[in-house]
C-alpha cells in the first residue's frame, strides 16, 4: 500500500451524536492525499456501527477497534503506528474541520521546514453547534512555548494540530500525563523545532459542560505540573513564577461554566448564544449578581 501525505488520527469513545459530521468534514477536505485512521476505543453506544457503515463507503478510512477502552494515549499511539503519512493530523470525534484545514496547514509545514507542528485558530461551539468565540490567538513559537511552560494549556488546540511524523517519532510519541498528554507532547516538540498557529479559523471546536477540564481538573493540574517540571529539568531552567495561575484549582460548577460561556459569546459577538447561557446561569444560581449583569449585557447586546 502506497504512502500518503497526511494521516488523520481520530480516537472515538461513545461519540455517536457527532461522529458522522466529524468524519464527513475530513472526507470533504480540499486536500485529496490523506488517510483517516479511526480508533474505536471500546465504545458502548452505536459508534462502531456508524463507523463500520462509513468505512464501507470510503476507502480512505482505516478502522481499528479496541475491544476494551484503553484511553486516548494508547489510541493515538496505535493510530500513529498504523499511519502511512508524512504528517500526522489530529481530529476529535465531535469537532468539524473546515474544508481547507489540511491544505492550509500542510502548505505551511512544507514551506517552513524548521516548524515541527502547526495548529490554527478555532471557533468554539457548544453541544448544539452554536458559536461561542474564536480561540488560538498566539501564533509565534515564542508565545506558544512560553504559555506551555506556564501550564496554560491549549496554546495549540490539540485536535487542530498537524505534526511532522518524523518529529513525533523522534520525541517518542504520546506519553501518559493525566489528561495533559498534549501539553507534554508540545513541550517536547518545542525542544527539537518550532511550533506555530495559523491565523485562520480552520476547525469548529466543540465544548461540553461535562468536559475533562471540569470533572478531572485536579488530576489535569497534576499532569500539567509534571509535564512542565519535566520540561524545565530537560532544559535546565526554573519553573515560571506564575505557573498555573490561569488554571482553576478546583472543579467549576455548571453555573460558572454557563456564565463563562455567556461572557465568551458576548465577546465573540454571538448574542443568541450569550442569551442562552445567561439564562442557564440564572437558572443555576439566581442569587449571583454576575449572572444578572451578564443577562443585562446580553439583552442590550453588548
Amino acid at each position: 500500500m502506497r504512502d500518503c501525505l497526511v494521516s488523520v488520527v481520530m480516537p472515538v469513545y461513545n461519540g455517536e451524536k457527532y461522529l458522522e459530521e466529524a468524519v464527513e468534514s475530513i472526507l470533504a477536505q480540499s486536500l485529496p492525499d490523506f488517510e483517516l485512521i479511526i480508533i474505536n476505543d471500546g465504545s458502548t453506544d452505536k459508534s462502531l456501527e456508524i463507523l463500520e457503515s462509513l468505512y464501507k463507503k470510503d476507502s480512505r478510512i482505516k478502522l481499528l477497534n479496541n475491544v476494551r477502552n484503553r484511553g486516548i494515549v494508547d489510541c493515538l499511539n496505535k493510530g500513529i503506528k498504523q499511519a502511512r503519512g508524512k504528517y500526522i493530523a489530529r481530529m476529535d470525534a465531535d469537532d468539524i474541520a473546515i474544508k481547507e484545514r489540511l491544505e492550509r496547514q500542510l502548505k505551511f509545514l512544507e514551506n517552513n521546514p524548521e516548524y515541527v507542528a502547526v495548529g490554527c485558530r478555532v471557533l468554539a461551539i457548544d453541544a448544539e453547534g452554536l458559536p461561542i468565540k474564536p480561540f488560538g490567538d498566539c501564533f509565534t513559537h515564542e508565545e506558544i512555548d512560553k504559555g506551555n511552560l506556564r501550564g496554560v494549556g491549549s496554546m495549540i488546540i490539540h485536535p487542530a494540530a498537524v505534526i511532522r511524523r518524523e518529529s513525533l517519532e523522534k520525541v517518542g510519541g504520546y506519553r501518559h500525563y493525566s489528561h495533559a498528554e498534549d501539553l507534554d507532547l508540545f513541550l517536547r516538540l518545542a525542544e527539537i523545532g518550532k511550533l506555530a498557529n495559523l491565523p485562520e479559523i480552520l476547525l469548529k471546536y466543540r465544548l461540553h459542560v461535562d468536559s475533562i477540564g471540569g470533572k478531572y481538573r485536579h488530576i489535569q493540574l497534576g499532569g500539567c505540573r509534571k509535564a512542565v517540571l519535566d520540561a524545565c529539568r530537560r532544559r535546565g531552567i526554573t519553573v515560571a513564577g506564575d505557573f498555573g495561575v490561569t488554571i482553576p484549582q478546583k472543579p467549576v460548577s455548571r453555573g460558572e461554566i454557563y456564565r463563562k460561556w455567556g461572557w465568551w459569546s458576548l465577546q465573540g459577538g454571538n448574542i443568541k448564544t450569550c442569551r442562552k447561557y445567561a439564562l442557564k446561569a440564572l437558572i443555576e444560581n439566581p442569587l449571583h449578581l454576575d449572572n444578572w449583569r451578564l443577562f443585562w449585557c446580553c439583552l442590550r447586546g453588548y
